[in-house]
């Protein structure tokens, strides 16, 4: 929703990997909430720290809004929950519905389908959120080499 928690976390989690497996001079990737509750800011701290202590910096990112445009220059507009989901196809111009989809649909072994907001949470949700989106990642990275490399 706010581009401090999740989604930045699901970011620099990607970016990692496809920085591993060489692509980044072939891949864009970019992190936005459904509202401007946090435009400008960095990811929370607990955000921050999780992924640190995984390994991957996400200090560098900041919140922006998502806006009809990301459809037409992103193959992939992925939502952590329904509520975004919904949010997201409401400024889903028409013919990009395809692009639009939940992270979670790329880890079905995960049998999840949403990632929950660990923000009113204590540390232990940034860590779940953190598992949640790598094994997403994980499947997104090896969709986005089926498809396209």
């Amino acid at each position: 929703m706010g581009n401090i928690c999740r989604s930045p976390t699901a970011h620099g989690v990607f970016r990692k990997l496809v920085m591993d497996a060489g692509l980044m001079d072939l891949v864009e990737i970019d992190s936005a909430g459904t509202h401007a509750y946090h435009v400008g800011e960095s990811p929370d701290r607990r955000a921050r720290e999780t992924a640190a202590q995984r390994g991957i910096d996400i200090g560098d990112l900041r919140a922006r809004r998502a806006k009809a445009e990301d459809f037409h220059h992103y193959d992939y507009v992925l939502a952590m929950d329904r509520d975004n989901l919904d949010a997201l196809s409401e400024i889903c111009p028409p013919g990009q519905e395809s692009k639009l989809r939940l992270l979670m649909d790329f880890a079905p072994d995960l049998r999840i389908r949403e990632v929950p907001d660990p923000y009113y949470g204590g540390q232990r949700g940034f860590e779940r959120v953190f598992d949640m989106v790598e094994s997403a990642a994980l499947g997104l990275l090896e969709d986005l080499r089926g498809r396209y490399l």
